[in-house]
Parts: structure tokens; sequence; C-alpha cells
């Protein structure tokens, strides 16, 4: 089984798809990690994260080791990462990667912004995890301080809008639910509250396609 999670930025579905897949036994990938460490890759040789060429080299040479690089966390790392994602062929080359991640057994769980869209579009339950910017903000703003790094609630609330806009606009992928995706409003739900309001999604479309 293929469990495709979407949402935008600091919406929860990181932490849904991690306690999704221990929930199944299945595998997990947060897709935004990949992009992340080609922006850290980018940087840390000096490069201009708008420099194409080599940005779809290192997403060619990606080493999986890199993803747990604490690091990936960082709101810096995050804004590049944001700018990385536009860029095209870098999607392109990230592409097979993540589908490959998808299709080995015994299953998987892939969370990210265009996974129910573009690189999983038969995935057998598709979610697409909202909520609003403001709580958005403070989750984040309350992250970043238990990392202990400064963050300002208001700033991170306008670079979340900000983020918001760039995802849903841009050219190649952009940020939008799936036709057959169950919303899932993640509001005013803790992480618990969450991950029951996925299972009961997940079992209720096991249960129509096992009557089926």
């Amino acid at each position: 089984m293929i469990i495709a999670i979407d949402g935008p930025a600091a919406s929860g579905k990181g932490t849904l798809g991690k306690r999704l897949a221990q929930h199944y036994g299945y595998r997990h990938l947060d897709t935004g990690v990949i992009y992340r460490a080609v922006a850290k890759a980018l940087l840390d040789a000096g490069h201009e994260l708008t420099d194409e060429a080599q940005a779809v080299k290192v997403a060619t040479e990606l080493d999986p080791e890199a993803f747990g690089h604490p690091e990936l966390k960082s709101h810096r790392i995050g804004e590049a990462a944001s700018v990385v994602s536009t860029i095209a062929s870098v999607r392109e080359a990230l592409v097979n990667f993540q589908r490959q991640f998808a299709a080995d057994p015994p299953g998987a769980v892939l969370d990210g912004r265009d996974i129910g869209t573009v690189i999983c579009p038969d995935a057998d339950v598709k979610i697409f995890v909202v909520a609003d910017p403001r709580v958005r903000a403070r989750r984040r703003t309350m992250e970043a301080r238990a990392r202990g790094e400064e963050a300002d609630e208001a700033l991170v609330l306008a670079d979340i809008i900000r983020r918001d806009e760039r995802d849903k606009n841009r050219p190649i992928a952009p940020l939008k639910p799936a036709p057959d995706a169950y919303l899932l409003d993640n509001s005013q739900l803790d992480i618990e509250g969450g991950v029951r309001a996925a299972i009961d999604i997940i079992e209720a479309v096991r249960a129509g396609r096992s009557r089926g």
C-alpha cells in the first residue's frame, strides 16, 4: 500500500507520515528532506540556489545518508529548499528516487507537496493536510525554540504565508489536493487526534475496497 500525504509547510504532515508508517509497519519518506538536502549541499559548496546545472548535479548524486543531518530542520535550509524546489529539472531528477521508494515492499508513506498529484498519482490513499496559518506559525515557532533557536512568531507567520503562495503558484507541481484526496484539517487537532483521523480515513478506504 502507498499512502500519500500532502500539505503546506508546518501543517503536521511530516509527523503524521512518521506515525502512520510506524502504525502500519511501512517505510516513511519525508520528501521535503530531499529538497532540503539538495539546498544544503548547494549552500555548503558556495553555489547559488538558482544555479540549475549545479542543483541537478547535486540532485542526481544525492546520498540518502545526508537526510539525517540536523541542520536540515533549520529555517535557513527550509527557505533555501523552497527556492530549489521550483526548479523543474531538479524535480525531474528526484522523481524516480521517490517513486522507487514508494514501490518497494512492504508499503510506504510519503509526505510532501506533490505526492498525490505527481509522484504517486495512483497511491492507495491520498490525504491533504491543512491547518490555519496562525496555528502553523505557532507550532513552527515552538519547534524552533525547542531546538534552542530564536524565533519571532510574527516573522514565522509572514514566512509561512509567503511560502504558501510560492508553493501554490509555482508552474511545476504546484501545491494542491489531488481530486481524490481526503481533506484533513489539523487546526484544532493535537498529534494523537490527527493520527486517529488519518487512520480512520485509511481504514475506511481499505474497508470500501474489500467490500468491492
